[in-house]
C-alpha cells in the first residue's frame, strides 16, 4: 500500500493517538509512529504468501492484545479490505467476543494512479476497474481481461510473464501499461510502457 504517513485518514490518526499498542504491517510507514509515541509497537509484517501459520499467530496476538489493553490498533498498509487479510482477523476477534472498527485507508491502486496522474477510469472508455493479485495462493500467475482497467498487486518479478498473459487474454499490444513501485512514497518509481514493449523494458 502507499507508504506515505500523511495519507492516513484523520480517523486513523485519532485512533493511533489513543492506542495503547499498535500491531503494524511491514508496509506501514515508520513515520506513523510519531502519531502514537506512547504506544507499544509490534512488527507483525509478512510478505507474499507467508500465510497460514503467520496469519494464525497474528490473529492470536490480536486477541491477546485486546484482552490486555484498552485500545489496540492493527495498522495495515493501504486499505485493510484490499488484499489485507481483513476478514480472517475480524473473524478471530468476533469469535473471541471482541468489538472492532474498520477504518478505511488509501489502497495502493489509488495512490499509484494519483501519483502518476493517470486516472483509473475515463469517461466513455474506462467504465470499470479490476483489482487483482498477480499470483494465486498456489503460486500460479493469472491474468485476464475482466475490466476496462486492470490493476495487479504484488506482480514483482512476474511482470514480463504477466504482460505475455495479458496479450494472450486479448489486450492490444499498444495498450498503455503503468508500473509503480512504492506507491505513495516520495521515492516511488513509475515507469510507463506499451504492453508489448513492457516485455522488453521491465
Amino acid at each position: 500500500g502507499p507508504g506515505a504517513a500523511d495519507l492516513i485518514t484523520l480517523r486513523g490518526a485519532r485512533w493511533l493517538a489513543q492506542a495503547d499498542i499498535v500491531l503494524a504491517d511491514a508496509l506501514a510507514d515508520p513515520a506513523l509512529r510519531d502519531l502514537a509515541p506512547q504506544a507499544r509497537w509490534l512488527d507483525v509484517g509478512k510478505r507474499g504468501f507467508e500465510h497460514s501459520a503467520k496469519q494464525t499467530e497474528i490473529n492470536a496476538l490480536l486477541v491477546k492484545a485486546a484482552r490486555e489493553h484498552a485500545l489496540v490498533v492493527r495498522l495495515k498498509g493501504g486499505d485493510a479490505s484490499i488484499f489485507g487479510r481483513l476478514e480472517e482477523e475480524l473473524i478471530a476477534l468476533a469469535e473471541a467476543g471482541i468489538d472492532s472498527e474498520v477504518v478505511p485507508g488509501v489502497t495502493a491502486a489509488l495512490a499509484a494512479a494519483a501519483q502518476a496522474q493517470r486516472p483509473l477510469t475515463r469517461r466513455g472508455r474506462g467504465r470499470s476497474v479490476s483489482l487483482t493479485t498477480a499470483m494465486t495462493e498456489r503460486g500460479e500467475l493469472r491474468a485476464a481481461r475482466t475490466a476496462d482497467t486492470e490493476v495487479f498487486y504484488m506482480a514483482g518479478r512476474q511482470l514480463a510473464a504477466l504482460g505475455r498473459q495479458l496479450l494472450n487474454a486479448g489486450w492490444a499490444a499498444d495498450t498503455p501499461a503503468l508500473v509503480v513501485s512504492r506507491a505513495g512514497c516520495a521515492d516511488a518509481i513509475t515507469s510507463e510502457h506499451l504492453l508489448a514493449l513492457s516485455l522488453i523494458h521491465i
